[in-house]
């Protein structure tokens, strides 16, 4: 569930809320009654993931520039001999 504060409060407890935003908790600030901004966590990406993306978007890249090939369809058969 999020927390909600006044935009006064998050002003004087704005180190406190920060530590729940990165702790997983949203945080929502209002002004007049009306939510106006929402402190969330950001989520950083790991060296694994990044690695991942790199060679996704190298393959994706290399496809795009091979010819499309009509081959005919494989029988289960056909791939199991």
């Amino acid at each position: 569930m999020a927390k909600t504060v006044s935009a006064a409060e998050a002003n004087r407890d704005f180190s406190k809320l920060m530590r729940l935003a990165a702790s997983g908790e949203e945080v929502i600030v209002t002004s007049r009654g009306q939510p106006r901004i929402k402190l969330v966590r950001i989520e950083l990406e790991d060296d694994e993931a990044i690695g991942r993306r790199k060679a996704f978007d190298l393959l994706t890249e290399r496809l795009k520039h091979r010819p499309i090939l009509d081959l005919p369809r494989a029988t289960r058969d056909d791939m199991y001999e």
